[in-house]
């Protein structure tokens, strides 16, 4: 009952060789390099599904935006919109990710080669920064920036760089499937020359960029809008249950302030009743201050005057006084 999910929790890892704990050998190398490789699998796969978000979101913003416009400037933003389409499709012919004449334009104007003399071996090597051996994920978009080059521009405000990144992820993709023969998402040299003996590599298909596939159908777009959908609900809801009980907290506060204001307002009257009273006023703690009655001196003794009747202490009758005229047996 710890609510720990055993099964994620064992995936993590799959990618050791749990009998033999002490060594790392050649088959933990191997584990390692497939745990790592499904994890950069679907790290991409995350990648796309976020990126087809990302469309449907516009495309749903640009939608409601139009809902608030009349009918003219609706017309005249959906003109707008289809002037931009069309100028972002019109673009230079962009080469196949990997063929030949991709990588020739690279070897001739990235590399300054002479692209008559291009060599498949020489320009593995060439592009190899760190000198590994291998051709890995990041070496080879970099092989495709020259066709990007043709389709986005940041300075065109038809042109989306997030959209240019995703084209980069499947030219990366499209050349990884059709030369990691071992599927470790590195190309070896001996990958990479025989890639460019088939027939792919010399006569490939036209690349279709992102502009001319559909990237959601409308029933994608439309389930996408009721999430959205149900999303604002529910933060509206928990906007609303906030809502009162800041409300209920605020009555709260005021309450006990008014309860302070009138506990102070008695403490205040009940000190007035005493000082009117002749008493002392209380000190903060609540207590009294009252002075104790000052002691006679050591040897002094109350005065009175001769013959003045003083007053006797309770429980003693004063007897009477004797006559002398009255004699007694």
């Amino acid at each position: 009952d710890t609510g720990i999910d055993h099964q994620a929790l064992l995936k993590q890892f799959e990618h050791l060789n749990h009998q033999n704990p002490d060594t790392f050998e050649p088959k933990d190398l191997d584990m390692l390099i497939k745990a790592a490789t499904s994890d950069l699998e679907n790290y991409d796969k995350t990648r796309h599904e976020e990126f087809k978000k990302y469309e449907m979101m516009k495309e749903h913003e640009r939608r409601e935006y139009l809902k608030t416009l009349d009918e003219e400037k609706r017309k005249k933003e959906e003109s707008k919109f289809e002037e931009m389409k069309k100028k972002h499709g019109d673009h230079p012919k962009v080469h196949h990710p990997g063929s030949k004449d991709q990588l020739k334009e690279v070897w001739e104007e990235a590399d300054g080669l002479d692209p008559n003399e291009f060599d498949p071996k020489t320009f593995f090597k060439l592009h190899d920064v760190n000198n590994d051996g291998f051709l890995d994920e990041q070496e080879l978009e970099a092989l495709f920036t020259k066709e990007l080059e043709k389709v986005y521009d940041p300075k065109n405000e038809e042109d989306d760089m997030v959209e240019m990144e995703e084209e980069r992820l499947r030219m990366r993709e499209h050349v990884m499937n059709e030369v990691d023969i071992n599927k470790d998402r590195l190309v070896t040299l001996e990958e990479f020359l025989r890639a460019t003996e088939k027939k792919e590599f010399l006569e490939p298909d036209s690349w279709e960029t992102l502009d001319q596939q559909q990237l959601f159908t409308e029933d994608e777009l439309k389930e996408f809008e009721n999430h959205i959908s149900q999303q604002e609900d529910e933060l509206r809801k928990k906007a609303e249950e906030l809502q009162k009980q800041k409300e209920e907290l605020q009555r709260q506060h005021d309450q006990l302030q008014a309860q302070k204001q009138e506990l102070q307002q008695v403490v205040k009257q009940m000190e007035q009743k005493k000082l009117q009273q002749g008493n002392a006023p209380a000190g903060p703690g609540g207590e009294l201050k009252i002075q104790p009655p000052e002691e006679h001196k050591a040897g002094d003794a109350p005065q009175h005057p001769a013959g003045a009747d003083q007053p006797l202490p309770p429980g003693h009758a004063q007897e009477p006084a004797v006559r002398t005229d009255q004699v007694h047996p």
